[in-house]
């Protein structure tokens, strides 16, 4: 059966198109209301309205210029009307943990609930104040939590260190490098404050010795997880985001991982792999890692 992992921002945003079809806006209000509320408020709303069915937040995308890199989704927002209406009324749950904020980028992590529960990666692209530019991972919920009893979501959420915020994506970066992407594991120690760490990928515990065994038997079983290409890394303050490229075992995956770090070493970390669709049920050709420079 053919998986399809929908956007929340899109289903709402075809949804409101045509309730707001027939409204008209005062400019001059309406350019109060962007002044007033940031991009990362306005992700923030937008994907909560597809829970409280809110028509006002469908105005921050830009409906003129929307590219679409969710494979599984047509590009644009004429295209989404038949998967909204696949929608159960009021089944939606949209609940929004982490939001941040990184030049003309806003990405979020949520906890969604539609067509099934999911954690997503968010990535929304502003130009001029409205949203033009979209990419998401998603993965399955799983129903019980890790090993050290931590969730995906669950953890740390105060953005602190915003001084540090490139020193703390180069870290992040070069942590992807060095160990995931090249597997030089004789640097893995020097990332870390000693077997401290916080783990939030569902099936691995907490502590840098965990992570080390978790690669070891998944390592026996003939199991190995390799990153070839990191495509974006966003950060605010303690917290980066890095979007790679790569094989988990045999599967093509998007990697989204996120990192906090404290005191110049990663303490804590979370993840979302999703399996890349293959061509032949792509909806559209923008690419899953298609950003700007």
């Amino acid at each position: 059966m053919k998986k399809i992992l929908l956007n929340a921002t899109v289903i709402l945003a075809i949804g409101l198109t045509a309730c707001n079809s027939q409204k008209t806006t005062n400019p001059e209000t309406k350019k109060e209301e962007k002044m007033e509320i940031s991009n990362k408020e306005k992700v923030v709303a937008l994907l909560k309205s597809i829970e409280t069915g809110a028509q006002e937040p469908v105005g921050y995308i830009n409906p003129n210029k929307y590219i679409q890199h969710n494979l599984g989704i047509a590009d644009g927002l004429t295209g989404f009307g038949a998967l909204l209406q696949s929608l159960p009324p009021n089944s939606a749950k949209v609940n929004t943990i982490r939001a941040f904020e990184d030049g003309d980028f806003v990405f979020t992590q949520t906890d969604y609930d539609f067509f099934g529960p999911k954690i997503g990666f968010d990535i929304f692209r502003f130009e001029d104040g409205l949203i033009v530019e979209h990419w998401d991972n998603l993965q399955e919920k799983p129903e019980q939590p890790n090993p050290s009893g931590h969730t995906m979501i669950d953890g740390a959420t105060e953005i602190t260190d915003l001084e540090n915020t490139e020193k703390n994506k180069e870290l992040a970066e070069n942590f992807v490098h060095d160990i995931l992407v090249n597997g030089d594991m004789s640097k893995l120690a020097g990332y870390f404050n000693g077997d401290n760490y916080i783990q939030h990928n569902p099936n691995i515990p907490d502590q840098l010795s965990g992570l080390g065994a978790t690669l070891e038997a998944l390592a026996k079983q003939g199991i190995f997880m390799k990153y070839d290409t990191v495509h974006k890394v966003l950060g605010q303050g303690n917290f980066v985001l890095v979007v790679s490229e790569g094989h988990f075992g045999e599967d093509h995956n998007s990697f989204y991982d996120l990192f906090r770090i404290e005191n110049g070493k990663i303490a804590e970390h979370w993840d979302v792999i999703e399996t890349i669709i293959p061509e032949t049920e792509r909806q559209n050709t923008n690419g899953k890692f298609n950003f700007p420079d």
